[in-house]
Formats: C-alpha cells, sequence, structure tokens
C-alpha cells in the first residue's frame, strides 16, 4: 500500500468512527415515546435558576435554551429512556428543544 492509499484509508476509518458516534448521539431520540400536545408548567427549580432546554434528550446534549421556574411550555410529545428519566419536546416563543419530564406538571388553560 502506498501512502495516497494510506491516507484514504485513514480518512475513511475516521468517516466511521465519526458516523457510528453520531448514531450512539442520537440514540436516545430514538426510544419508545407517546404523545402529549398539551400545555405545562415547569416546576421543581429553583427561583433563583432556569430548566436548561437541548437540543437532545440527554443532560449531556447540547443547550439551546433555558426556562424560567413557572414558564409554561407546549409539550409536544415525551419519551421513555429505559433506566434514566423521560424526557419532552418542548416549546415556548422561539426556544424548542428537549426538558428532563421531572420538571413539568401538566397546566390547563386557566392555569395561564
Amino acid at each position: 500500500m502506498n501512502k495516497s492509499q494510506g491516507k484514504v484509508l485513514v480518512a475513511t476509518l475516521c468517516g466511521l468512527i465519526v458516523t457510528a458516534a453520531a448514531a450512539f448521539a442520537v440514540q436516545p431520540a430514538m426510544a419508545a415515546g407517546y404523545q402529549v400536545d398539551n400545555l405545562a408548567q415547569v416546576t421543581g427549580v429553583a427561583h433563583w435558576d432556569k430548566l436548561n432546554v437541548r437540543k437532545w434528550p440527554a443532560s449531556y446534549s447540547q443547550q439551546v435554551g433555558a426556562l424560567a421556574p413557572g414558564a409554561h411550555v407546549w409539550v409536544e410529545r415525551c419519551i421513555e429512556v429505559q433506566n434514566s428519566s423521560d424526557w419532552c419536546l418542548v416549546a415556548r416563543s422561539h426556544t424548542k428543544g428537549w426538558v428532563n419530564a421531572r420538571y413539568l406538571t401538566p397546566a390547563h388553560d386557566w392555569d395561564i
């Protein structure tokens, strides 16, 4: 094998590793889920803190926003993650992402 072929082989292997890592990172989003389509309120967060909104349903995922305690959000759906907390896809204004379900309490129109 010449030097050029070796570089192609290394680049191909690196591509496979990156693809496998990306598939692993997205795996939580493929967990069993259930539709919610309802309002919820952020609860269980200290008054001085914020609830992180994540790109994917995992605590290590990139943060895309934050919600204040008491904020109302639209919950699109939630997923069950085995041996972990459920995660819910929420939206509020221009923020959309995943939050840990334990910090959400169902709300009704009259709670807003």
